[in-house]
């Protein structure tokens, strides 16, 4: 229940006692009391200095300190969120493209040759310092319907993707454009300063144009950037969420809402259409999996990682990791 409120500074909670599940889960907290501090400097401080128990947003710069100091751990586990890059697969001319006349990015050969042109595993060392699970599937373990079969990246391999540019028409790579978000993910801007250096290096000119949050998220959803990064959560935990949003050919009924790309197969729409309305569990996940699959030969987006969250805290809290970035109260423990 709230006890008390000042605006940008302070919120305290208390137990309902008429709370339902009262006596029947681990939580023995009598008060919250959160406390919203910007500056990662600041928070980390006020967490090494026993101000606060918990911190949901360490930076990563200061989790080896954390990790190394006596009486404080990090908590980590990899979201149910999944990094990826999109491309703009409708258009027949790419805008800003020194390609006139046609649409590389519609050529499988292109994107797997884009796909295997990434490091990803330098990333994860390097940009992301470990947080990062990287992936071949558009959904994370967690979600109902992940399969192995598609969760197989492709390898990285420079000389593979120069070949396939080649047989593309593209032996001297060419330019596209590339809009990545600032601030909201992991180190997103790094990142897609990583990929692009490595595109380089097979002749893929991409101009990156990098954009807070709250002006990149409209720009992509008006289906202006040829490229453009996007982190997508499950929150049904079922992988029909992703392909109906992701993978679907643009319709009615959230078909597509956020393909924006607009890439369009129509043996994938049918599987989506026989997934979202089949009610025996063992056949649907048989047609999740074959879509996943199929999608992983199609490659209609570039997956790139799941997201692995770090908390910091105290280590009187005991608290389990969720996939979903929340905090589950009815579990946290104050030792």
């Amino acid at each position: 229940m709230l006890k008390s409120w000042t605006p940008d500074q302070r919120v305290v909670l208390e137990p309902n006692p008429h709370w339902w599940g009262k006596g029947k889960f681990a939580t023995n907290v009598t008060e919250v009391v959160y406390t919203p501090i910007k500056s990662d400097a600041t928070r980390t401080a006020a967490l090494l200095s026993g101000e606060i128990d918990f911190i949901i947003d360490p930076s990563l710069q200061d989790l080896a300190r954390v990790r190394q100091t006596q009486g404080l751990k990090v908590l980590e586990g990899a979201e149910y969120r999944t990094i990826f890059l999109g491309m703009d697969q409708f258009r027949d001319e790419l805008p800003g493209s020194n390609v006139k006349g046609k649409n590389p990015l519609k050529d499988q050969r292109v994107r797997k040759a884009l796909y295997q042109a990434i490091d990803i595993k330098a990333i994860q060392r390097v940009v992301l310092r470990g947080l990062a699970q990287p992936t071949g599937a558009l959904v994370a373990h967690q979600v109902n319907g992940w399969t192995p079969k598609a969760d197989v990246r492709y390898p990285f391999d420079a000389t593979a993707a120069q070949k396939l540019l080649a047989d593309a028409g593209y032996p001297q790579g060419f330019e596209v454009d590339f809009a990545c978000s600032a601030g909201r993910y992991i180190n997103d801007e790094q990142l897609c300063q990583a990929i692009t250096a490595q595109w380089a290096k097979v002749g893929v000119k991409a101009k990156l144009r990098s954009l807070p949050f709250a002006t990149y998220f409209p720009m992509i959803q008006r289906n202006e950037a040829s490229i453009y990064l996007l982190g997508w959560g499950v929150p049904t935990f079922d992988a029909f969420y992703s392909l109906q949003s992701l993978i679907r050919s643009p319709g009615a009924g959230g078909d597509g809402n956020f393909n924006l790309g607009r890439f369009s197969n129509p043996q994938q729409d049918a599987l989506i259409e026989r997934i979202k309305k089949e009610t025996d569990a063992v056949t649907r996940n048989g047609l999740i999996e074959k879509a996943l699959v199929q999608d992983h030969e199609l490659i209609s987006h570039i997956p790139l990682y799941n997201q692995v969250i770090p908390w910091a805290a105290t280590q009187k809290v005991d608290l389990p990791h969720r996939a979903d970035n929340r905090i589950d109260w009815r579990a946290l423990k104050v030792n």
